[in-house]
């Protein structure tokens, strides 16, 4: 037997996108970093609520930080975490459209 533990891994990250201020912030951030605040002001919501997203986004490798003096900054840790949100959204609005097809066809 192959070892599978790739297949938990997998499942570790997709468990951290789960949940939609998650997938907003990656959104926010393609191709920038972002402070704390900016994060926050852009988001809208609680502090600790958002510090412990963007905690639990940084310890499943999702995200990378940097401190420098009292604000921490936010990135992407690879572009690719962006490419793979947005082919989900797109497999998402083909199934959008193909119920709202079959919705159009049935009046």
């Amino acid at each position: 037997m192959k070892d599978k533990s790739i297949y938990t891994l997998h499942a570790d990250v997709c468990k951290a996108l789960a949940h939609a201020i998650r997938i907003e912030i990656i959104d926010v951030l393609k191709g920038k970093e972002m402070s704390f605040s900016e994060i926050l002001e852009r988001t809208g919501g609680l502090k600790s609520n958002l510090s412990q997203h963007l905690s639990v986004m940084v310890n499943k490798g999702i995200l990378v930080s940097r401190k420098n003096g009292q604000n921490v900054f936010f990135k992407l840790s690879s572009p690719k975490v962006q490419r793979a949100c947005h082919l989900m959204r797109e497999v998402l609005i083909d199934k959008l459209n193909k119920h709202q097809s079959i919705l159009n066809h049935k009046k």
